[in-house]
């Protein structure tokens, strides 16, 4: 069942949706039935790519946490009753 994207011609809302059988898609704004089909692109997951990501997450999540721990303690220590 293919997920095709689409462009409402009357609200120019674009959105994605799942056509299944012979259904006539409608707008997902206005119920509009004059869309206009979309050109999508492939998406392609790399090895390379997807360690990059992960690395990128783990950097985040890193400094995340350490500011984190940094107000915490600040916290506990503003707060020492």
């Amino acid at each position: 069942m293919p997920i095709y994207e689409y462009r409402c011609r009357g609200c120019a809302h674009e959105f994605e949706l799942l056509v299944r059988g012979r259904l006539t898609p409608a707008c997902t704004s206005c119920g509009s039935e004059k869309l206009e089909k979309l050109i999508s692109l492939p998406r392609v997951h790399s090895d390379a790519r997807k360690e990059r990501s992960l690395a990128a997450a783990k950097k985040r999540d890193t400094k995340l946490g350490s500011e984190r721990t940094r107000a915490q303690r600040e916290y506990e220590l503003s707060h020492n009753d």
